[in-house]
């Protein structure tokens, strides 16, 4: 479990530390029930067991009128005399401290009997000398004041999954997640809930629990809280958790007799629930799901069928109609096509709940099994895929194209993780509805466009494309047009004539402007990414990223935030691109997306490694790991390389990237390393290798028609120069294109000056370079500017290095001020940003010297004046 928790281990280990050098202190861990408190302790007892003193006590609730009890349990293994007074574990503790370091770890000591946490608190507050540490769990709200605090946080998805597979190694995936689901990050709850599953349950066969088991020890703990509750008070609650969107004013007047405001009282002053004008909330997802499940079920259709009565009298449609569903026996198939009809108007979340319960009450298989597919894609959008993949299960046999399309489905869910056999399986429901349902063929070739670049795949790609075509009349909405359109210019690309995909992509951008769905955008998005227009497909990746918020559609977000983060830096918009792979990182993370967090990651690396900043990029690239991302982590270890001088190791791993199997960012990542390939190979002699590579770019570049890419062909153009004049004129060409601007001209300003320096034009090239030094020093892109600087003095130009100068911080600097200001440390800002701690004090450094302040204080007044 200690593995599980590194920022409390973080906590007690600098606990410990300190009281060994002989400076004692106390850390109160707080977390509610389940949450992990004892199995903590136990491990830190474990760790330290070889080399400290450790001492142990249990607070019990039936313990509690006996005087000292608690404390003698603790001070056992020290004295043999009974505690008389509070000086005495003071006394107790002082001695054993002068052999040996001494670890007091109190498990709920909330419960100690009154004399033993007076001695103990006194103990507490005199042992700042001595060494000796103290480590009190109690749950949240118990707290005592004067002592630093540390909160147990729910587990996260990698965590609790490491839980389960310890405990269950043959887990179903989905069967994973919605145990995950349920137990709210609970690890007590965890435990409970996998030991519960039948062999059945553990594989998928069967349906997994909806609560903890009757025979867990936290649901009897939860449901005793309950219990102790005044009845009308928990009759509240128990309606509460059957509607856990309602308001107070529905619960109170679906439930029975003439219950008051005033009757929740008694659970919020014990911290079960907060009430709201806009709902009751309970103190956690477990809490609520107890609630339920003690209910009888008898008694759960009651208050169902009382709060759809409510609601539809107070105009609430579909919280009606799911809590008529929840009520209801047997099939109904008007309530189920109005549940249908709903859904259609709500968010993922609640369409997936309303479909689910419509194909319960759904008299038809075949109806039944479309309704099933989807509320499977309205999980999956929610950002549930278990629950889409339990959903899937349950699709009759006799479920028509129902079953073929959901097997479209799942191969899309996993294509972010990039598991093989997704596009294969979407090329193969392509070609059996190609005729009989062109709408999902359609979909599915857009989504496995991976296959146009894929060797081997591209002639079936190709054909596929042309009878999906064959079923467009023109008349189809602007979103469906847009498909066909992204679909036609993917198969010109796998019939190898490119020229001719720029129109029909074109068209696909263009289209965007008629499409507020954010799946389209993303296709326009990936157009505009195909075709060049960097900018262009980065405002439409963000606009669905937004579209994808408001709509619930959670799981859709990183997708559009790492488009976003690629166009943008494509584009050179350096500071929009790290905003984007920073935001994506987090969502996906909290989506249970590690893959795509990866990716992320891995945006973040390259970045790190354009302005030089080797720590950070290495551990981010570290972060990353083996996986479908990879090729970003060469790019940036390229750089590093090329930023070292190591051109021919630099240019061995550009020529890996473009040359190995398409994969997540490999249509923009095969002509965006082209121009640090052709550098590298340039001063390593290696440029007759890259020659292809280079032709195709120049190609592509001239079609895009784009300043950005024209400038970067041209700067490309004259590293390939055989004489100095003409590389001349191709380093003027590419820096007279407007689109050449912040890291990517000032680059090009270093290549031109250093080769006018080696044609000993000095004159000439101390412009470029000094163009090139002050743009890199303003971007923070320390190494870069060194080298301009170096290459500024070999021109014969005196200069010192270049230091932090104005008031002016760069965009990273910004971040990580305004973090600081606000009382992070610099551990804390690294884990926040995604960066190494010496990154973060070098960044607050320069800060310091552009702001002209010495402290963290007189910044934060600064920033905050």
């Amino acid at each position: 479990m200690h593995k599980l928790r590194p920022d409390a281990v973080t906590e007690i280990g600098l606990l410990t530390a300190t009281a060994a050098g002989g400076h004692g202190g106390v850390l109160v861990l707080s977390a509610g029930p389940g949450e992990g408190r004892t199995t903590l302790l136990r491990a830190v007892a474990g760790d330290h067991a070889r080399d400290w003193t450790v001492l142990t006590a249990t607070g019990w609730e039936d313990e509690r009128g006996l005087p000292y009890a608690s404390l003698r349990e603790l001070l056992t293994p020290l004295r043999d005399e009974e505690p008389r007074h509070a000086g005495d574990a003071l006394t107790s503790l002082r001695t054993a401290a002068r052999s040996r370091p001494v670890l007091c770890l109190l498990d709920d000591a909330h419960l100690f009997d009154p004399d033993s946490w007076r001695a103990v608190l006194f103990a507490a507050r005199r042992i700042g000398t001595d060494r000796v540490a103290i480590v009190l769990s109690v749950p949240a709200g118990a707290e005592p004041p004067g002592f630093p605090v540390h909160r147990l946080t729910p587990l996260g998805p990698v965590a609790a999954r490491r839980i389960l597979a310890a405990h269950a190694p043959d887990l179903a995936e989905d069967v994973a997640g919605t145990l995950i689901e349920i137990a709210a990050g609970h690890p007590g709850a965890l435990t409970d809930l996998v030991r519960g599953l039948t062999p059945e349950q553990r594989r998928g066969y069967a349906p997994p629990p909806e609560s903890l088991p009757p025979d867990s020890p936290l649901r009897r703990r939860l449901a005793a809280e309950l219990d102790a509750l005044p009845a009308t008070t928990r009759e509240l609650l128990l309606f509460a958790a059957a509607a856990p969107g309602a308001a107070p004013d529905s619960i109170l007047a679906a439930a029975p007799g003439t219950p008051e405001l005033a009757d929740f009282a008694p659970a919020e002053r014990r911290g079960l629930v907060t009430v709201t004008a806009a709902g009751v909330h309970f103190r956690g997802p477990l809490m609520r799901a107890v609630a339920y499940a003690e209910m009888p079920v008898a008694r759960r259709r009651t208050a169902h069928a009382a709060l759809a009565e409510v609601l539809e009298s107070r105009g609430a449609r579909l919280p009606a109609l799911l809590h008529r569903a929840a009520a209801t026996t047997g099939p109904d198939a008007a309530l189920s096509r109005d549940l249908a009809g709903a859904a259609r108007s709500a968010d993922p979340a609640v369409a997936a709940e309303a479909r689910r319960y419509a194909a319960g009450l759904c008299p038809t298989a075949a109806e039944r099994a479309g309704l099933l597919l989807d509320a499977a894609r309205s999980a999956w959008l929610a950002g549930r895929p278990h629950q889409a993949g339990m959903l899937i299960r349950r699709i009759p046999a006799a479920g028509g194209t129902a079953r073929v399309r959901a097997r479209a489905l799942t191969a899309e869910m996993s294509l972010p993780e990039s598991r093989p056999g997704a596009r294969d399986v979407l090329l193969d429901v392509a070609a059996e509805l190609a005729e009989t349902d062109p709408g999902t063929a359609l979909e599915a070739l857009a989504l496995a466009g991976e296959s146009a670049c894929r060797s081997g795949e591209q002639d079936r790609y190709a054909a596929l494309a042309r009878r999906v075509a064959a079923g467009e009349h023109g008349d189809e909405p602007p979103a469906v047009t847009l498909a066909f359109r992204h679909v036609a210019g993917l198969a010109r690309i796998a019939e190898g004539d490119e020229y001719a995909s720029f129109a029909p992509l074109r068209q696909a951008v263009a289209l965007a402007d008629r499409v507020a769905e954010p799946g389209p955008l993303l296709r326009a998005a990936t157009s505009g990414i195909l075709i060049g227009d960097a900018r262009r497909a980065a405002a439409l990746a963000g606009r669905a990223a937004v579209l994808a918020r408001e709509a619930g559609a959670s799981v859709l977000v990183p997708q559009a935030l790492e488009l976003a983060a690629l166009a943008g830096m494509a584009s050179g918009d350096y500071t929009a691109a790290n905003e984007a792979a920073m935001d994506g990182a987090a969502v996906a993370r909290g989506t249970g997306q590690p893959v795509l967090a990866a990716a992320h990651l891995a945006v973040l690396a390259v970045l790190a490694a354009l302005v030089g900043d080797r720590d950070t990029a290495l551990h981010r690239i570290a972060s990353v790991g083996d996986g479908p991302s990879r090729p970003l982590c060469e790019w940036a270890l390229a750089l590093l390389d090329l930023v070292d001088g190591r051109c021919p190791a630099a240019a061995e791993r550009l020529l890996a990237v473009v040359s190995g199997p398409p994969g997540p960012g490999s249509a923009l990542l095969r002509v965006a390393v082209v121009p640090h390939l052709l550098e590298t190979a340039a001063q390593s002699g290696a440029r007759a290798a890259v020659e292809p590579v280079a032709s195709a770019f120049d190609r592509w570049a001239g079609r895009t028609g784009q300043p950005a890419w024209l400038a970067l062909r041209d700067r490309c153009r004259a590293l390939r120069a055989d004489d100095g004049e003409t590389a001349a004129r191709h380093f003027d060409a590419a820096l007279a294109h407007e689109g050449e601007g912040g890291f990517p001209r000032a680059h090009t300003e270093l290549l031109y000056g250093r080769m006018l320096r080696r044609r000993r034009r000095n004159m000439e090239a101390r412009t470029h370079l000094r163009r090139a030094a002050e743009t890199f020093q303003l971007l923070d892109a320390a190494p870069w500017a060194e080298q301009s600087v170096r290459e500024l003095r070999a021109a014969g130009e005196r200069v010192e290095t270049p230091q932090p100068s104005g008031p002016a911080l760069t965009a990273q600097q910004e971040r990580i001020a305004s973090l600081v200001a606000g009382g992070a440390t610099n551990r804390e800002v690294a884990q926040e940003l995604h960066l190494s701690p010496r990154t973060v004090d070098h960044h607050l450094r320069n800060v310091f010297a552009r702001l002209g302040v010495r402290s963290r204080t007189e910044m934060a007044r600064m920033l905050t004046s």
